[in-house]
């Protein structure tokens, strides 16, 4: 985790930004969580438990200023809450999340399957894709009552939000 911390450091350092006591705290609750996918809130709770000082609009102004450096990504599944999600180094693209409309749950795909439609993209119209965010609304394997996919399992660490 240190090292993580390190180098986002460095990343707020770089556009001129220190890593105050109150981000740090904010990144190090991001850090914990990683698995989930926090909205303000759930952040702002969790910090407070750690450094009760620290208000909500300083969590809100924190997750807007990492999403702006790109170490959050900010979502939205659907149901008008903002959360937010660590980018991870060792991937070039963002993964990919299947959201439930019954229950809320949101698995996510690790695997980049877009590599050869934005080869495509880039051939047929010119254009680089940078990045890229696909979400899969349905109803998920829980609310169905079907045992957990393999490649959910064979996916580590699974992410589950329910």
């Amino acid at each position: 985790m240190e090292a993580r911390i390190e180098k986002i450091k460095q990343q707020l350092q770089s556009q001129g930004f220190k890593l105050t006591p109150q981000r740090e705290a904010t990144v190090r609750v991001l850090l914990e969580n990683e698995e989930d996918h926090l909205s303000a809130e759930d952040v702002f709770m969790l910090v407070k438990d750690k450094a009760p000082e620290i208000g909500l609009a300083t969590v809100y102004r924190t997750l807007e200023l990492l999403s702006e450096l790109h170490v959050v990504e900010k979502m939205n599944f659907g149901d008008g809450v903002a959360r937010y999600d660590l980018r991870n180094d060792s991937t070039h693209h963002h993964h990919h999340h299947l959201i439930c409309v019954q229950c809320g749950a949101v698995d996510e795909i690790m695997e980049d399957w877009l590599g050869t439609l934005e080869e495509r993209l880039e051939q047929e119209f010119s254009f680089r894709v940078l990045d890229h965010r696909l979400d899969f609304q349905g109803i998920c394997y829980r609310c169905s009552g079907k045992e957990k996919p393999i490649a959910l399992i064979k996916q580590q660490p699974s992410h589950a939000q329910a």
